[in-house]
């Protein structure tokens, strides 16, 4: 039996819908993404309500266990990568230089691999170059799916206090001008309310 030619007009006007109807899925979550997880990168994006993160545990370079707790009253930057995260590679060099160059008792960079060894990190940090930033590791990659995190790279400002203010999906040119304005913006606040951060800043 032989296909008329309406009836294959008809399949590929079905097949056109059906890949205009993915493409539109494919934009649709990624503005969803950009609005609710990255409000540094939407449009119109305003600053997610602070809320307290849940507790995290981690390990640093010599196997001890660590949490976000031990940085309390400083601002952090947590930054959820991989050495095999070809976005995460390309961005970790601007985290290096935003440590470098904000780092200290106020301001911290917790870049945290979700690498099984930390080996791996030692590795790409030598290769990489990055000299600032401490080396942690979450083997079991559980803080991603505690955190609600949607990928990697996935980077949250977290004020002295441990609540997150934004978080931001994709890769980031972190020690760019505004980037840098923006972060130091939050460290400024912490020292003006005696090192906690004022919570009701828009």
């Amino acid at each position: 039996m032989t296909m008329t030619n309406s009836k294959r007009g008809a399949m590929k006007l079905a097949r056109g819908l059906a890949v205009l109807a993915a493409i539109a899925a494919v934009i649709a979550a990624g503005r969803y993404a950009n609005e609710h997880f990255a409000p540094g990168m939407a449009a119109a994006g305003a600053e997610t309500a602070s809320q307290p993160l849940p507790e995290i545990r981690f390990q640093d370079a010599r196997g001890n266990s660590r949490s976000l707790a031990d940085f309390r009253g400083r601002v952090v930057l947590l930054n959820l990568w991989a050495t095999w995260c070809v976005p995460c590679r390309k961005e970790m060099p601007s985290l290096d230089r935003l440590q470098a160059q904000l780092g200290g008792p106020a301001f911290e960079v917790v870049a945290l691999s979700i690498d099984k060894s930390p080996q791996a990190v030692r590795e790409f940090y030598r290769e990489y170059g990055i000299r600032k930033l401490a080396l942690y590791i979450d083997p079991s990659a559980e803080v991603t799916s505690t955190l609600g995190a949607v990928g990697i790279p996935t980077t949250l400002l977290v004020d002295g206090d441990g609540r997150e203010r934004w978080r931001r999906v994709g890769p980031a040119e972190w020690d760019a001008p505004e980037e840098v304005a923006r972060i130091r913006e939050y460290i400024q606040a912490g020292a003006r309310s005696g090192g906690r951060k004022l919570l009701d800043q828009p």
